[in-house]
């Protein structure tokens, strides 16, 4: 078949770039079409392919402030042609999934959630913007969502990539979908000896409001107990205000410091809700458990009282009490190592490779 890859963006190599760089492996002769490409971002393995961008590209400073550009995002992917496909992926948690393939393609659509930002995190969002930013919001919301909504009848067959955003696809589109979780490398991780393991807590990820690193911080502080924290964002500095002498914010780290402090930490402190999460499945192939927040993809990977504890509301004093809960643990690091091998990237492409299979009644060739 002739495939079409459709990602909003590819300016770095998150989540989403991974399951777009599985994708290109399952079709080795897809092209890719995005908004906005930065090359020395992305890995050969997209690179291999050919990239077409819309005309969000030639915009002033795109590749840094591609998201300023939001509101145009549905007419540049309404002005793809895509008349040389029989099937159209759309990889989707900016705008993807809204273009027009040309009957009889078959349009399938991946989604690591509907837009956060006009949907279930609007309100956090809105809350945390500037003046002109939040009186721009509202209108623009408004008209997003009415196109992301008209734009789901475009799509032929749903796939998410949780349970729980499976029912945000329900709640806002209407649709069902069928449940494939994301590919992690599981295999870059390796647990230690016991004798090894150090006497801090991490928690690792993009350092923004909805994943609460602030509420880590301010948990640890009252404990007087040590926390590393890796990763950049905007609450950066902000952290390093209020984190206190137990707590270590180092930023942004290269990859075999985050590897080190994976392995080596007590447990992994998770306090975000999010659509998935593979920072705790990286935890747990480093043979570590996980403290997470009880709401999101976390409750689909760690598993209670095995590879982990939840608290179930986002405050100091819950957290603090998971800490103790997770202290008292009877904790076995190859039930941890066990849990993330289900999460394996070969595991995604054989059930994705079957799923478009069962839905095109196509069999696909493997790649060599």
């Amino acid at each position: 078949m002739r495939v079409a890859i459709i990602h909003y963006w590819l300016v770095g190599m998150r989540g989403g770039e991974k399951v777009l760089e599985a994708l290109c492996d399952i079709f080795p002769t897809a092209d890719i079409y995005t908004h906005v490409c930065d090359p020395a971002a992305i890995s050969e393995t997209i690179k291999a392919h050919t990239i077409r961008t819309t005309f969000i590209q030639t915009l002033p400073y795109a590749r840094r402030m591609y998201k300023r550009y939001l509101p145009l995002m549905p007419m540049a992917l309404e002005q793809i042609d895509l008349g040389a496909y029989d099937l159209v992926i759309s990889s989707e948690s900016g705008p993807a999934k809204g273009v027009i393939p040309t009957s009889p393609a078959l349009h399938i659509c991946y989604c690591h959630s509907p837009m956060r930002y006009i949907w279930n995190m609007y309100n956090r969002y809105y809350d945390s913007s500037r003046l002109v930013t939040r009186l721009m919001m509202p209108p623009m919301a408004h008209y997003l969502r009415t196109w992301d909504v008209a734009t789901a009848n475009r799509v032929d067959d749903f796939v998410a990539n949780s349970t729980t955003v499976a029912h945000r696809i329900k709640s806002y589109y209407r649709r069902d979908a069928a449940v494939i979780h994301p590919p992690v490398d599981t295999a870059s991780f390796r647990p230690v000896p016991a004798s090894e393991i150090g006497d801090y807590y991490l928690m690792a990820g993009e350092l923004v409001s909805y994943k609460r690193p602030d509420l880590a911080v301010e948990a640890f502080n009252r404990l007087n107990a040590k926390l590393v924290v890796i990763g950049g964002g905007e609450m950066l500095n902000q952290l390093r205000k209020i984190a206190g002498p137990t707590v270590t914010i180092m930023g942004s780290q290269p990859f075999d410091v985050l590897k080190h402090h994976y392995a080596h930490c007590k447990a992994l402190v998770f306090p975000g809700e999010e659509d998935f999460g593979i920072v705790p499945v990286e935890a747990m192939a480093s043979g570590r458990p996980v403290i997470a927040f009880g709401r999101g993809g976390a409750t689909e990977t760690v598993v209670a009282n095995k590879t982990g504890v939840f608290f179930q509301t986002q405050t100091t004093e819950e957290l603090i009490d998971a800490v103790d809960r997770m202290e008292r643990l009877d904790f076995n690091p190859a039930d941890a190592v066990s849990r993330a091998a289900e999460f394996r990237r070969d595991v995604f492409v054989d059930r994705f490779r079957t799923h478009v299979e069962q839905v095109t009644g196509t069999a696909l060739a493997l790649p060599a």
